[in-house]
Parts: C-alpha cells; sequence; structure tokens
C-alpha cells in the first residue's frame, strides 16, 4: 500500500469525524466522545501533527503525532472503516512509523489501544510493538481498559 501523507485539511477532518465503525469497533467513531470530536474537528484546537492517508487519491486513514516526549513520539491513527480488517493494518501502520520516523527524527514509538481491540493488537505486535501496561482512561462517557504498547 503506497501512502501518501498529507497535512490534514478541514474537509478531511470533517469527514473522518463521520465515519461510523462496526459494533465493537465504533467505540473509536468521532463522535462518541464530544471532547474528541471537537479536539478533531475545530482546526484551532486540533494538532498541527495531524496528517491524512491517501491511497490513490481516496482518503483511507489519518495519524495524529504528540512530540511532547521527542524522540519518542506518540501515535494515535485510524483507518477508514472500509479498509480495516481486510489485511492492510500491517501496511498501513508501518506507513505511519515511516512517515513519522522520517518527518520528527523518532528515536521510538509509543502508543495506546482499548484492549478489547485484539485485532489492532496483533497488528501492532506484528510491526514490532510490544506491550507494556494496561490502564484505565475515561472516554466516550466512561471508563475503559486501554493498553500501552512501544517499539
Amino acid at each position: 500500500m503506497k501512502v501518501q501523507w498529507t497535512p490534514i485539511t478541514q474537509q478531511d477532518a470533517e469527514e473522518i469525524a463521520g465515519w461510523k465503525y462496526p459494533d465493537p469497533y465504533n467505540f473509536y467513531d468521532m463522535t462518541a466522545d464530544e471532547e474528541d470530536l471537537e479536539l478533531f474537528v475545530n482546526p484551532e484546537k486540533r494538532s498541527p501533527h495531524t496528517y491524512s492517508a491517501h491511497v490513490n487519491g481516496e482518503l483511507i486513514g489519518f495519524m495524529t503525532l504528540d512530540l511532547s516526549h521527542h524522540p519518542t513520539i506518540d501515535i494515535g491513527l485510524g483507518m477508514h472503516p472500509d479498509e480495516a480488517g481486510k489485511g492492510k493494518g500491517e501496511s498501513f501502520v508501518n506507513s505511519c512509523l515511516s512517515f513519522a520516523a522520517e518527518r520528527c527524527q523518532a528515536a521510538a514509538f509509543t502508543l495506546s489501544v482499548a484492549t478489547f481491540n485484539k485485532r489492532a493488537i496483533a497488528v501492532y505486535e506484528r510491526v514490532g510493538f510490544i506491550k507494556k501496561q494496561t490502564f484505565m482512561q475515561a472516554t466516550n462517557g466512561g471508563h475503559y481498559e486501554f493498553l500501552s504498547m512501544e517499539k
């Protein structure tokens, strides 16, 4: 998968905010948490390190890089619901890591994933992430268990 990464546009942010995932992945719908939605769609609040992923001109994903612990970079990412679960995750995550490493001179990467998302955890392990610890996080109107991973 040849991904083209560009700074996210407002149009892309609004399109991504409308993505709807099937249950149980609807946990990741942007509209599931008003605060997260506002941080993503409001250009004044959105991270300047948020990027759109396009393949052949089609929006297929996004990534936000947190540089606060540079040279370790924390990654938040998502794939279009029509692309998820089709064996493309490993290629997509590798593209994220390559872009982030080149763009930000990263020495290491971290990410967090809901513990129920075994599919994503397996992808992250295949690309070299290791499980670090679980923690509870308030989101989507409740408290959920997440796993931190590092590469």
